[in-house]
């Protein structure tokens, strides 16, 4: 769970520049809800961290209790009390780094810097920190220094960089053309593109060259020629589903908000992505921003929302540089704002950042941010659609979700459904990672299987790699053997072998891979990403932490693993929210798939593949 670290921090000793800096900051946003959350990050970025003494200025310039402010910034795990190093290092730690070495880069990150986890360089130049998911899986084992990523690392790589950012090289996000890969990198099919169309193809910082693509014509179709109830049909007849991991109806969601009359109603476009191995939502976001915008856009007036947001994790720090310049230049053009296309439908879109919380990305915890609140779920019913964001009706989606919305406006329901599977309509973007070749994101019509998306896509398995197992849909999702190679991958099938299609990322493991320590791993994740709510997921993920960590020194018993299962189901039955309900999921589906290696760590004292240090 996440933890203050503000304990004996020295007063801030800050410049009238500095203050002057917070007060402009704070008159910028006194008047706009939920301002919390943007004012500490502006304030965090502007003086480079939140002492006590700037915590009371914020609580009196926005008339908020300082002891809300205390309990937002020790809820999000990248604010900060204390002065750090002029570059922050955090390296992933997230399971596709960890099978990938991340835990022995980083005890080599110590050793060439000379200092320990949490601690500055003498020269005040570097602080070395850990990051539960950076979302760069493609790359890992990876690292993000301020808002730049660096991946496949090697020693000599750690040096090379750590080497020209002492020089002075450091490089500018913002001229970037992506964080991790430009997709013609990647092998796609030879099929039309629905969501990945134009991410490689146009200047995304261009709205000219969005509209020169097509852009912002399904928005002027659905205003000027249907009606909101033929808009929500018609994403109703495609069949798509959310795309966010759940896999609601997205038709079926937006019909419920329409008929009601609260007003005012609001679109929240759930950009987070904080699940490790998803990667998908970044490429969009970074490649055609203005996609997303017109689908949040065509979603408000289905339901009659006129305001919406976009909140975007906070290590996303190009997505949330490329949206904000989308929705400048579109309002410019007059596609955001009032009397869209002469129309009386007015639709405006603001971008809000989480700053360090997987929960968040729960879509109740997510509403409870933006408001500026520690993020933690709410009790469903009332869903957000009847009771959302500051307690108006509200439709939450993810990214894939809306940027397909455009597609379906343009072409009609009935085409976007003939694509896929009947479970899973339209095109998906999947994400292969870990021990295979080419690590990458492919959009295909959704059904391929697991197999096919190796093979094809991912180049097969690495040189001298086996199968041993794939974690399917993210961290909270079951692993499947090789008997589920040749499952088509969608919702439904996945289910029926112990999988799930959630975000759509394929984590392969080899048999370097010991299951215990990757259970471990995620084991680890979910004790850190617990918002400590409820009871069953506050004591429960930490405890299969321990128990699974005896385990891998060889002090485990068996009646650990009977433990675990015990535990397992009662955290599925009694926590109060889906991070809870699914953090047992990977060691009950572990252990039902590989028994043996659990049991022999415990009675044999042995790990097959040579990763745990047992005794």
């Amino acid at each position: 769970m996440i933890t203050c670290s503000c304990a004996a921090t020295p007063p801030a000793q800050l410049t009238p520049a500095q203050w002057e800096k917070i007060d402009a900051i704070i008159a910028k946003y006194k008047d706009v809800p939920g301002n919390l959350m943007p004012v500490l990050q502006e304030v965090q970025e502007a003086i480079g961290y939140l002492p006590p003494e700037v915590q009371d200025r914020l609580a009196e310039g926005l008339n908020i209790p300082g002891s809300h402010i205390f309990g937002v910034m020790s809820f999000y795990s990248m604010y900060t009390w204390r002065p750090k190093g002029k570059y922050v290092i955090r390296f992933c730690e997230s399971p596709p780094c960890h099978v990938l070495g991340a835990e022995n880069l980083l005890q080599m990150a110590q050793e060439e810097l000379g200092i320990g986890l949490n601690q500055t360089t003498p020269d005040g130049l570097f602080t070395l920190e850990t990051s539960a998911c950076l979302g760069v899986c493609e790359v890992a084992p990876a690292m993000q220094i301020n808002e730049v990523v660096h991946g496949h690392l090697t020693r000599e790589r750690f040096r090379q960089i750590i080497a020209d950012y002492r020089a002075g090289m450091a490089p500018d996000y913002t001229t970037l053309t992506c964080t991790t890969y430009e997709i013609s990198r990647y092998k796609q099919p030879p099929t039309d593109l629905v969501l990945l169309k134009n991410v490689g193809k146009i200047d995304p910082e261009n709205i000219d060259d969005y509209l020169a693509a097509g852009g912002w014509q399904a928005l002027k179709k659905a205003v000027t020629t249907m009606t909101p109830e033929q808009v929500v049909e018609e994403v109703k007849t495609s069949g798509i589903r959310g795309r966010g991991g759940a896999g609601f109806p997205a038709g079926l969601k937006w019909s419920f908000t329409r008929p009601l009359t609260v007003t005012p109603k609001y679109i929240i476009c759930n950009a987070d992505e904080g699940e490790p191995g998803t990667i998908k939502d970044r490429y969009i976001m970074e490649g055609d921003p203005q996609k997303i915008l017109e689908g949040m856009a065509i979603a408000g007036y289905a339901v009659g929302a006129s305001q919406g947001y976009i909140y975007v994790r906070g290590e996303y720090y190009l997505s949330k540089h490329r949206l904000a310049k989308a929705i400048e230049q579109a309002r410019a053009r007059g596609f955001l704002g009032k009397n869209l296309f002469g129309t009386d439908f007015s639709f405006d879109i603001e971008v809000r950042s989480g700053f360090g919380c997987y929960i968040c990305g729960e879509e109740t915890a997510l509403i409870e941010s933006i408001e500026g609140k520690r993020g933690y779920p709410r009790m469903k019913p009332p869903f957000p659609g009847v009771s959302g964001l500051w307690g108006k009706p509200t439709i939450v989606n993810n990214v894939e979700t809306l940027a397909s919305v455009p597609a379906i406006i343009e072409k009609g329901g009935a085409w976007y459904k003939s694509l896929g599977t009947p479970d899973t309509t339209g095109t998906k973007i999947y994400q292969i990672i870990g021990h295979v070749a080419t690590p990458q994101i492919v959009e295909v019509p959704a059904g391929i299987t697991l197999r096919e998306l190796i093979d094809t896509y991912g180049g097969g398995m690495r040189p001298g790699s086996t199968f041993k197992f794939c974690q399917t849909g993210g961290a909270s999702a079951g692993i499947v053997t090789a008997a589920a190679l040749d499952t088509p991958l969608d919702f439904g099938s996945l289910a029926q072998v112990g999988g799930a299609l959630g975000s759509g990322t394929m984590l392969v493991a080899d048999q370097s891979v010991c299951v215990v320590d990757f259970v471990r791993a995620v084991a680890k994740f979910f004790a850190h990403e617990s918002c400590g709510q409820c009871t069953p997921c506050r004591e429960g993920t930490p405890l299969i932490l321990r128990t699974v960590n005896r385990i891998c020194r060889g002090q485990g018993t068996l009646e650990d693993l009977a433990l675990l299962e015990r535990l397992g189901a009662a955290m599925i039955d009694a926590s109060f929210c889906p991070l809870g309900q699914t953090a047992p999921a990977p060691f009950l589906s572990a252990y039902k798939n590989f028994r043996q290696e659990f049991e022999d760590h415990i009675t044999k004292k042995v790990c097959a593949a040579g990763v745990c240090r047992l005794g």
